[in-house]
């Protein structure tokens, strides 16, 4: 399966400006959208390290891709070792580092790992198997505290005590197995308003439960600072975020590269999605671009 729309690649390539020669790591491969796109213009002797943490999503793409450009190498991995994954493959000078952070279409359409609330699978929601745990483990076995904790934190959810404490209510008589059973608990914790609002009233806390068993956030964090450091001079960091949060982090990151003069803003503000590609991909309309060059 192979439905993963690149958000805002025209705008990201421009940023980018791949020319011949030159070699670069998307470091949130998926099934290669934005990479194509880079490999068309780095050709004909650019190269380019396409890092996917998702083992499953890898042997998808080389399922469907037996025949693999020669000058595109796949890393099965987290980006937040790009440094080592960079330095296993001998890959180099890096003239350009691109992270899409948002979910892939196939994670949520086809892993069958409990991502989207609209389908009845386990709740695992781990990107890799290596994972510290799985949404199981946190819904069932953390404290309401903490669980409420993390939906609020990560989810920016206005009733995450509510939530948690239903969670807890109903976990005590039977564990939580699936995402339909969690659904329903989270609905029975929230008022009737919230649950005919225009956003579904398991979004938020569904998106907390997968930034929390993935890490997300400190694997930004570690990701960052290597991958700048990865960067030959004048060489371009582009960063999609989804979520406030992580932007937030991005944007601080920036912030403080250019105030210490070792880097240049190439996007004085975020660049958003346009109404055209909003309306064919719904799932674009959160995302932001920024990007910097190194000085």
């Amino acid at each position: 399966m192979e439905n993963h729309i690149p958000v805002l690649l025209e705008e990201t390539i421009t940023c980018l400006n791949p020319k011949p020669g030159e070699n670069f790591v998307d470091c949130t491969f998926g099934f290669g959208g934005h990479a194509r796109a880079i490999l068309e213009k780095n050709t004909p002797d650019g190269r380019l390290l396409g890092i996917e943490w998702d083992e499953n999503a890898v042997k998808e793409f080389k399922t469907l891709h037996p025949k693999i450009d020669e000058r595109l190498i796949i890393e099965q991995g987290n980006f937040a070792k790009i440094d080592k994954i960079i330095e296993k493959n001998a890959f180099g000078p890096v003239s350009g580092i691109l992270f899409d952070l948002g979910i892939s279409s196939w994670d949520v359409e086809a892993s069958g790992r409990g991502f989207s609330f609209l389908r009845d699978e386990p709740l695992d929601m781990r990107y890799s198997a290596d994972n510290r745990h799985t949404a199981f483990e946190v819904v069932n076995g953390f404290d309401p505290r903490a669980l409420a904790e993390i939906i609020a934190k990560y989810g920016e959810e206005r009733f995450a005590s509510a939530i948690a404490g239903r969670i807890a209510l109903a976990r005590a008589a039977s564990p939580i197995q699936t995402t339909r059973q969690l659904v329903e608990v989270i609905k029975r914790a929230v008022p009737t308003g919230y649950v005919r609002g225009k956003t579904h009233w398991a979004t938020k806390t569904f998106q907390a439960l997968r930034i929390e068993v993935n890490s997300e956030f400190e694997n930004i964090n570690a990701a960052l600072p290597k991958a700048f450091a990865a960067l030959e001079t004048g060489g371009r960091l582009a960063i999609i975020s989804f979520h406030s949060l992580e932007d937030k982090i991005v944007k601080n990151f920036f912030s403080d590269l250019a105030k210490n003069n070792t880097a240049v803003l190439l996007t004085k503000k975020p660049v958003k999605p346009t109404l055209e590609e909003c309306r064919a991909n719904p799932r674009a309309r959160s995302a932001k671009l920024r990007v910097i060059r190194k000085s």
